[in-house]
This record gives C-alpha cells, structure tokens and sequence, in this order.
C-alpha cells in the first residue's frame, strides 16, 4: 500500500462521508467554500492529488450502490477526471474494470452515458434513468477522461501520442489505488473501443511492464493484476483496416456502398499510394512521414469512401443525420448542479479537436499496435477480446477481423486458420466468433461502433466471459 502525506485537516467537522479506506490510507485535507465539497488527498509516491466528491446520487441510484467522481493530478498541471461506479452485486469480491473511449481526444462518458454505464438516456430523454445492463451489474466500474483536455479533464495537455498517454494513466490507477486499496488485489481489465485499438494495447503493455518494473525493484508502485483486455471496433493496424474500409464498402452484409468498377479503383489507389506512405512511416517511424501517411490514406481512401452515399459511418444502415445513440447527455453533462454534484472543474467538452490535432501531428493514427497487442496476447495472463458490431463503418468488422489473424503468439496458425463459428446467447444466435488459448474475435450482428448501445445485453455477457478469464462461448 502506497503513503499519502497529510497535508491539513479532517472534514469530519463537515459531515462529509469518507470512504471507509480513509483510515488507512491518511486523512481528508481541505474542502474548497464552493458549491462542490471536495474530499481531497496527497500521494507523495506519484506526486499527484487527488480531488473527489463521495456519492454525488447523479446517474448511479441504486439503493446501497457507492460513487466517486473527481480529479487526480497525473503531472504538473495536468488533471484528469475519473468517475468510479461501485459494483451493484458482490463489490468486496467484484473485479475493477477501467473503460477509455478512443478518438483520439473523446471523453469516456462517451461510454459511460450511451454504452455500458449505470444509466443512460432512453429515446432522448432529458433526464437519466438506470441501465439494467450496466456492466457494474458485475464489476466495479472506473471511467476516465484521457488525455488532458478531453471531457472534463483539464491543465496543461502535453499528451500528443498513445506511448505518452500511458504513464499518466498508470499514475492516476497508482494514487486511486492508494487512496482505494481495497481493489489493489482484484482482478483488473480495461476495455475500450475505436481509437481503443491504439489506446488498450498500448496500455495494457505499459502496466505488464510496469508490474516487471515493480517485481525488479526498479519502479515503486503497486502491481495492476491485468486479466482482461476487451476492444470493440478499435483501430489496431492502419495497412489492414484502410484495405478493410474498401472491401467493407463493397461487401458488407447490409448494402453495397461502391460499385465493382469503384472497389477496384480504390483498391489501386490503396496499393499505389497509402501502402507506400505506410511502409514508410513505420521504417523511418518520424512524426513527419507518418503524419503523411495519414493524410494521404484519409484523403485516398476513408475520406471519400465516407461520402459516396448518405450512410452514417459508425451505423451503415442509417442515414447521415441518424440521431442515435442519443446525444442528450451531452447536454445534461452541462448543467451547473449536475457538474457542481460530481466536482466537474470545467464545462464538458465531448471530443475537443486540440487533442485529436497533438495526435495527428505525430502520426499516431498512422502507427500499428500489432507488436504491442501480440506482446499482451503472448504474456499468457490477459484475457483478449476483439470484437465489433458489423454495421459499423469507421472501425469495421473486417479490418477487425484482420487485426485479430495477424495477432503474433503461439496460437496464432491455428487461429488465423479457423472459420467463425455462431455465437448464441439463451439458444438465439447474436454474431459469430472464434477463440484459440486466450484469444477471442467476436461479430456481433446489428450494432453499430458503440456495441453495448445496440446490444447492451449481449455485451454484458461477453464482458463478464471476458472478465472470468475464459474464451467467450456461447449460451
């Protein structure tokens, strides 16, 4: 267990209600004479502070059900914004689970509000109502808002890579560990989606590291017991998923976007022009080449194929303008008494293009994942998920699908090899899939980019397989 510093006196005298770890850990330090009455910590290891409001009854209404919401300071000036979700079932026992929406630069109350969080907004409604499939229905729930800048985190946004976002992720589970010890020893996953497909295997790679780190002596800090890595529609390898938006457009189950004639025109494209500047982003691995490759790949490929008929590209079934997921919480998030309940600093900025500019100025979308990925895969103590709903554009089951074959591990020829087979949930097929060792690739049918929107039910299924350690199967 890590120490904190002491740094002022009890909120006692306030009547503020303290997690039952406060005892251990040292004592509240100050609450600010606002609205908000923040409980407020110190970590010296990590240097960081730790601002949170206790239960702040917004979202989470189930009797009995705990909630934190608030800030750590994960470097100089940099405060990301967290909201944790205790387990509505067993949350002494329950694994944490940490969710990251992509982007790059969107907030995880992206997730949290029209996904897989206790509650969401049904039909647009204006208020907020409980999610039945919450996957809290299992685990305890930890939502972050990363890099600096994005949702309500705010300071100074020094982040412009994957690689760099990663220690101050692990820095904020460092101090929300110490001042929350009872989950040092659970089982932890992290799930994510779309830019997830960078943002997962990078971190789940850092925290192994991290825990080697830790085992040598080299790093203090506490061991992330990481048995679980899930992607939904995540963008892993650019050369295989720019191939895949051509061959989706074409051959999706649900209508044909291009023509023959175009299919093979845009494939000549691809190989003439985005494989080369690829190629040569990742030999030469500068900002430069590869903020190239991704230019001339969006403009080549995703870019006009997102335009060649009015379709939604993260739900090819509807139209452009297509409402759904509701965008109402976006609106609640901006209410003063809802921000002031959950010790928001900031108003809510859902995908800031500051951030989504630091990464594209680096290449980063141009930067395969595959090693990191196959390194996780390969440890033999995570637990993978990759998986995508298949009316998906932007992040599509096909390039999904390519990712997980080119995954590089023991059971790579066997499961490069095998066909999907149906996946069922209580007898009803729901997608296809297929499983070798730790791995799993899953289908699922009728969702879009955001999986447990469309089907929250068999979402939380697969998440609690995923979560028990053992390839997804069927019911």
């Amino acid at each position: 267990m890590l120490a904190f510093t002491v740094i002022l006196a009890s909120l006692a005298a306030l009547g503020v209600a303290l997690p039952t770890s406060s005892s251990q850990n040292g004592s509240p330090v100050s609450a600010r004479d606002t609205a908000t009455k923040y409980i407020t910590f110190e970590h010296a290891a990590t240097g960081s502070r730790l601002d949170y409001v206790n239960n702040s009854g917004i979202c989470e209404t189930t009797p009995g059900v705990n909630q934190y919401s608030g800030y750590l300071s994960v470097g100089n000036n940099m405060n990301m914004f967290f909201w944790f979700f205790e387990a509505r079932n067993n949350p002494s026992t329950a694994p944490l689970v940490t969710w990251f929406n992509g982007g790059p630069g969107c907030s995880s109350m992206i997730g949290l509000f029209q996904e897989n969080g206790p509650c969401h907004f049904e039909d647009g409604a204006s208020e907020p109502s409980l999610n039945p499939y919450s996957w809290n229905n299992y685990a305890n729930m930890l939502y972050i808002d990363q890099p600096i800048g994005v949702g309500f985190s705010y300071g100074t946004d020094d982040v412009s890579s994957t690689q760099q976002a990663a220690p101050h992720v692990w820095t904020l589970l460092q101090a929300f560990f110490a001042q929350f010890p009872q989950y040092e020893s659970r089982d932890f996953g992290v799930f994510t989606e779309s830019y997830g497909g960078h943002y997962g295997p990078e971190f789940a790679e850092y925290f192994e590291q991290q825990n080697t780190a830790i085992d040598k002596g080299t790093v203090k800090g506490e061991h992330l017991n990481l048995v679980a890595l899930g992607i939904n529609n995540g963008w892993f390898d650019p050369t295989l998923q720019y191939k895949a938006y051509v061959d989706y457009a074409y051959n999706n189950t649900y209508k044909a976007l291009i023509s023959k004639s175009q299919y093979t025109s845009y494939l000549s494209k691809y190989n003439s022009d985005c494989v080369p500047a690829l190629k040569k982003c990742a030999s030469s691995g500068s900002n430069s080449d590869c903020s190239t490759a991704q230019t001339t790949c969006y403009n080549d490929i995703e870019g006009p194929l997102s335009q060649v008929s009015d379709f939604d590209v993260y739900d090819v079934r509807e139209p452009s303008n297509d409402p759904y997921p509701p965008s109402t919480y976006s609106t609640y998030l901006q209410q003063t008494s809802v921000q002031n309940a959950i010790g928001a600093k900031q108003k809510y900025q859902e995908c800031p293009d500051a951030v989504y500019d630091k990464f594209s100025s680096t290449g980063d979308d141009s930067r395969s994942t595959l090693s990191q990925l196959s390194s996780v895969v390969q440890s033999g103590n995570v637990t993978t998920l990759v998986w995508a709903g298949d009316a998906d554009f932007i992040c599509n089951w096909f390039g999904g699908l390519a990712a997980a074959n080119a995954i590089d591990y023991d059971g790579q020829a066997t499961f490069s090899n095998a066909g999907l087979k149906p996946y069922t949930m209580n007898g009803q097929e729901v997608g296809t899939f297929k499983t070798q060792g730790k791995l799993s690739f899953l289908r699922v049918y009728g969702a879009g980019h955001e999986v447990p929107y469309y089907q929250p039910e068999v979402a939380l299924q697969v998440f609690e397989q995923t979560m028990k350690g053992q390839a997804i199967s069927s019911t």
